[in-house]
């Protein structure tokens, strides 16, 4: 459906209609509004569009609603999460803003809000269009697309997650007019007569030729999650190329979370968790405030509390750097994509779990969760040994680790057909296998490495240029080099971390200005490229959002050195620890079965019937977890007894991986001094919750303990059944307790050992 709004003369303006809006429903409040929880239970409402009484646009689902004024220009007026009925707006501000060849334009917006603190829908009937901005022409709703193919491995998956996510996209478009372009033209000239390189981009600026050019924002709303998504589009529809030097997709003047009079060092930010598909540097969705989210302070908000004006409250989304993009004619631009999750909570439980349940349906790639092993050598007997020990315990994914030879850079025949040769073997077995391909922290030469402004170093020490000579040439053996072995893994390391570049003599950049937007599209074009293809993505980033399937889950190397008693315990702090704000399947962990950079014999579990139990402790740790290891080394057992060991625990992961690979309620963190647990929770499932509970004392543990049950969705009794013993089976009322619906059990753990509990 698409409703044309006529885009009028310089002074016109949109009416606002009196009636509903044609073919739209209309909007009540009351009526459409969720009354479940989304975290445990499926809403029957759908994202959808509707028209209010006077002329407004209410995009909703339910859960949460964003409000648009049509008159004088398109404006958010209300952003609200319904089923708390929190207010996230206090202010209007464009939807977008743009910089085109040096003249920056607001997209929508009013002006004229006597007062930033709050926004009465009064004062709306008095303020006014910005002259100078890209006024609203039509919108536009439909259903939502993908974002890029994908290719499922579903044998690795606990559920088949849709893709694309159901769900209406949210288009509206707009232009410049005469007025428009000619106070920007003149406000510029004035402004910045005596800079010459501003004089220079307008001599390029022809008014006809703006007024060509198309601004499209867009937004997303999914159904059954509290979720938007936002980003822009610009289409040269002129005759002239034009270039795109800066953007902000997202302009939200929100409502503090505190005040304070006094400056602070750190503040509490409003309650909206914030994803980006523009996001390097790090293995947490923090490393995005360094590339494409801020919370600034809010210039035009004179009225706040602190008396320096520094509340950060104003999110902004756009690229620290360009991304001076040249776009030809009848060619567009499109931004970045960004999420905005709505909390209903400060909990920290809670809303850890509203950002880990929106990761997996915005990237459902990384609920694939294979069980896979580091083998320490890339030649056919070693690594074909690897795939038979893995065919044999029920591991499914073999990768070449770091250091064992392996080189995708190797684009000799042999090279090439040793590995097709492997990947048959592998795939005649039923397992995948890749291998490991280093990238940035090293310096490959000849002009090729990253030149960085002056007192800048790269994130990691040293790295090659993405867009030099080197780094168009890496990308295409790598398109090369899975085209010609069929290898389904590529663990990629040192991925580009966002360094910027000055060269002037690389290929695919002009300067620092499109230096690192160009380097991430180079290097995102081939995870997405891997994710058609179903190539699985290992990568220490997060690069979630654009295709890879697993970061690290968050260790220090080195604690692999130490004596192996001490590895147990931090290894469930490490997991304790890093599924906060990730799900089991998004993080991996390391077991050296060989020595890994020391500590000798009392670190290595090598030789491993020597070690039994010790390596029965980390099966029962990681797969417990749900948590996939490397496990690296030449092998994966050594006599039956360890093999039995090993294949026991793949088969309980593989038993109950839907609830395995759930999410993570953090019971009692790992100390050494007494039990630890944490309860996988899948409201969705047959088993609701499944509780791991380790004892690391030498003596067993028998002890009443309280048990939260809320996000398993279970009510009144639940059956508590002691492993997969049937016999062990007991019916415990939920009670609700400090504001917690928790069933108390008694725990028997044997010392230094494991136990787990099913509930149906």
């Amino acid at each position: 459906m698409r409703i044309i709004l006529a885009l009028l003369t310089a002074l016109s303006v949109i009416e606002i209609q009196a009636q509903p809006l044609s073919g739209l429903p209309v909007w009540n409040k009351q009526n459409s509004k969720a009354e479940t929880d989304w975290l445990i239970e499926k809403t029957d409402f759908k994202a959808s569009l509707y028209a209010s009484d006077i002329g407004n646009l209410v995009f909703s689902n339910g859960l949460v609603a964003r409000t648009f004024s049509l008159n004088p220009n398109c404006s958010t007026i209300e952003l609200e999460l319904l089923t708390t009925s929190e207010s996230f707006i206090r202010s209007v501000r464009p939807e977008a803003e743009i910089q085109i060849n040096g003249l920056k334009f607001n997209i929508g917006g009013l002006t004229g809000q006597p007062i930033h603190n709050y926004l009465l829908p009064d004062w709306l009937a008095n303020m006014k269009t910005d002259p100078a901005s890209f006024k609203l022409m039509d919108y536009e709703i439909r259903d939502c697309k993908a974002r890029f193919p994908l290719k499922k491995r579903l044998q690795w998956m606990p559920e088949d997650l849709p893709w694309p996510l159901p769900g209406k996209e949210l288009i509206f478009r707009y232009r410049l007019d005469d007025l428009a372009i000619t106070i920007a033209e003149e406000t510029i000239y004035h402004s910045q007569k005596d800079t010459f390189q501003n004089l220079e981009s307008l001599k390029k600026v022809d008014p006809q030729h703006l007024k060509s050019i198309v601004a499209e924002v867009h937004y997303e709303l999914y159904d059954g999650m509290p979720v938007f998504s936002k980003w822009i589009k610009i289409l040269n529809k002129s005759s002239n190329e034009i270039k795109i030097n800066t953007f902000k997709s997202e302009i939200l003047a929100v409502t503090e979370s505190e005040s304070a009079v006094d400056t602070k060092k750190k503040w509490d930010l409003p309650n909206i968790t914030v994803e980006s598909d523009y996001n390097f540097g790090g293995m947490t969705n923090e490393s995005l405030y360094h590339s494409s989210i801020a919370w600034n302070l809010d210039t035009l908000y004179k009225t706040q509390v602190s008396y320096e004006r520094t509340t950060p409250c104003l999110l902004e989304a756009y690229p620290k750097y360009g991304p001076e993009q040249a776009i030809k004619p009848g060619e567009s631009f499109e931004s970045f994509r960004i999420w905005e999750l709505f909390n209903s909570s400060s909990d920290k439980e809670r809303k850890s779990l509203e950002h880990r349940r929106m990761l997996r349906a915005l990237a459902p790639w990384s609920t694939e969760n294979p069980v896979l092993m580091h083998v320490s050598g890339s030649k056919f007997e070693p690594v074909k040994k690897a795939i038979d020990q893995c065919a044999e315990v029920g591991f499914e994914m073999v990768i070449m680790t770091f250091g064992s030879g392996f080189n995708i850079e190797d684009e000799t025949p042999e090279n090439l057909a040793q590995m097709k040769k492997l990947a048959d073997y592998a795939h005649s077995k039923g397992i995948a296998l890749g291998g490991y391909s280093l990238l940035a922290s090293r310096k490959v030469g000849g002009g090729n490495d990253v030149v960085m402004p002056k007192g800048m170093n790269p994130a990691f020490g040293n790295s090659p240029c993405l867009e030099s000579d080197w780094g168009i040439n890496y990308f295409s053996e790598l398109y090369n080099f899975y085209e010609k072995t069929g290898l389904d893994i590529l663990e990629h390391d040192g991925s580009y971390p966002g360094d910027i570049c000055i060269s002037n003599d690389h290929p695919g950049h002009k300067g620092i200005g499109d230096s690192q937007w160009n380097q991430y599209k180079r290097i995102t074009d081939f995870y997405k490229w891997c994710r058609g293809k179903g190539i699985y993505l290992n990568v220490p980033d997060y690069y979630f959002l654009s295709g890879s399937n697993k970061t690290g889950m968050g260790y220090r190397e080195t604690n692999w050195s130490l004596p192996r008693a001490q590895q147990e315990i931090i290894e469930r702090q490490n997991i304790y620890d890093g599924t906060w704000d990730k799900t089991p399947s998004m993080g991996w962990m390391f077991v050296p079965l060989v020595e890994y950079q020391g500590g000798g014999k009392e670190a290595t579990i090598e030789p491993l019937k020597e070690h039994l139990p010790h390596y029965g402790q980390r099966l029962a740790n990681l797969f417990g977890a749900g948590v996939q290891a490397c496990y690296r080394g030449p092998q994966l057992y050594d006599s039956p007894e360890v093999k039995d060991l090993v294949a026991k625990w793949v088969t309980f992961y593989k038993k109950h991986r839907r609830i395995l690979d759930g999410d993570i309620i953090h019971v009692r963190r790992p100390d050494g001094r007494d039990y630890d647990a944490i309860l996988h929770v899948d409201p969705m499932g047959i088993e609701k919750g499944l509780l791991m509970v380790y004892n690391p004392l030498n003596v067993p543990i028998t002890q009443k303990i309280n048990i939260p049950v809320y996000y398993t969705g279970l009510k009144g009794k639940i059956n508590v059944q002691e492993q997969d013993d049937h016999l062990k089976l007991s019916m415990v009322p939920v009670i609700s307790k400090g504001g917690q619906d928790i069933i108390s059990i008694t725990i028997n753990v044997p010392a230094n050992g494991t136990n787990f509990y099913i509930l149906k």
